[in-house]
């Protein structure tokens, strides 16, 4: 049965209406009367309607989690963000509006100017994003899962995907590789300037100069005929090539299969890192070497931030999660 807030002004004897004080904060009550209140609470199980709850606190108790699903994307990792952030949202009593249209800024001022949402968690980020003015001038806090270039004024989280690229490189170069290859995001990703595919090729060309190893950067459409071209391109133009960092889930499989059907044995000919989610890394036939892309975390930690912020908190202004690498059977040291 339904408790309702009659049964709850009955048990802690009062009436309904020091109840709904005691639940909103409109009205000053005695600590003796809201300990009483909350006693009965606890003891009935009793939850607050969801719209008479937002009336109370003027919240909506929903956020938007933002996410266009643009070109190149790679949907199966946004959907691990997606659930992360919805699952966490749920812990704290909130929903998730989310918004996968490319809509830039007219989409975020729509929710925003029709009070759907009490904050938002914008992905996709790109290094001169379009969106960030409008985030500034919000009178609803936001959190990007990303850093642009000017972060100044809000609040961002993401793996360090720059130390992520220089920490495959560095694996590669203490195993005696000295020629290597970055497989990265689709070329329209590199076009829009997205933040993190950025980073990566800022740390994988650093490291590589840092160890004076030969390095190249090559853009991969997210299909296995263009995986196979590649691993064509490659064996051509890099005949020494004996090392390669793959930023790039959808094509980690195929690009493997390709170097093996060309006569290149991973890792005893050719060792592969990897940076994308654990669970990829592990199932290949080929387990390989990874930075693992902690999606899980990155949602629970963008929630946190906004439920800090939506009660006054102050947060940090900038959250980097330090890259992990897992070594697997996909790396080996060059042979002599």
């Amino acid at each position: 049965m339904m408790v309702k807030i009659t049964d709850v002004a009955r048990r802690a004897g009062v009436s309904p209406s020091t109840v709904s004080y005691a639940l909103s904060g409109k009205r000053p009550i005695s600590d003796e009367t809201k300990r009483r209140v909350e006693a009965a609470i606890r003891e009935l199980g009793y939850r607050p309607h969801a719209g008479a709850r937002a009336l109370a606190s003027s919240r909506s108790n929903v956020l938007a989690l933002v996410i266009p699903l643009r070109a190149g994307i790679h949907v199966p990792v946004v959907m691990q963000f997606a659930v992360s952030v919805v699952t966490s949202a749920r812990r704290h009593d909130h929903d998730v509006l989310l918004l996968t249209q490319e809509e830039g800024e007219d989409g975020l001022r729509r929710v925003a100017d029709a009070a759907l949402v009490d904050a938002l968690i914008v992905m996709d980020v790109q290094l001169r994003d379009p969106r960030l003015p409008l985030l500034r001038s919000l009178d609803r806090p936001s959190v990007m899962i990303g850093f642009p270039l000017e972060s100044e004024g809000l609040t961002c989280v993401d793996l360090d995907f720059k130390a992520a690229g220089e920490l495959c490189v560095e694996r590669l170069a203490g195993l005696g590789h000295r020629v290597v290859a970055l497989v990265g995001s689709p070329p329209e990703v590199y076009v829009r300037g997205t933040a993190f595919a950025q980073r990566v090729v800022q740390g994988f060309t650093a490291a590589a100069h840092r160890s004076a190893l030969a390095s190249s950067v090559h853009p991969c459409e997210a299909t296995p005929a263009a995986a196979r071209r590649l691993a064509e391109r490659l064996l051509r133009e890099h005949p020494a090539l004996t090392g390669v960092v793959v930023h790039n889930e959808a094509v980690l499989e195929p690009l493997i299969d390709a170097f093996e059907q060309l006569g290149l044995r991973v890792p005893a000919d050719l060792s592969v890192t990897a940076i994308c989610p654990d669970e990829t890394a592990a199932a290949l036939r080929v387990p390989v070497t990874s930075v693992a892309l902690p999606s899980a975390e990155l949602g629970e930690r963008a929630v946190e931030l906004l439920m800090q912020k939506l009660t006054g908190t102050a947060v940090p202004q900038e959250t980097l999660l330090a890259p992990h690498l897992t070594e697997r059977a996909s790396t080996a040291p060059r042979l002599a």
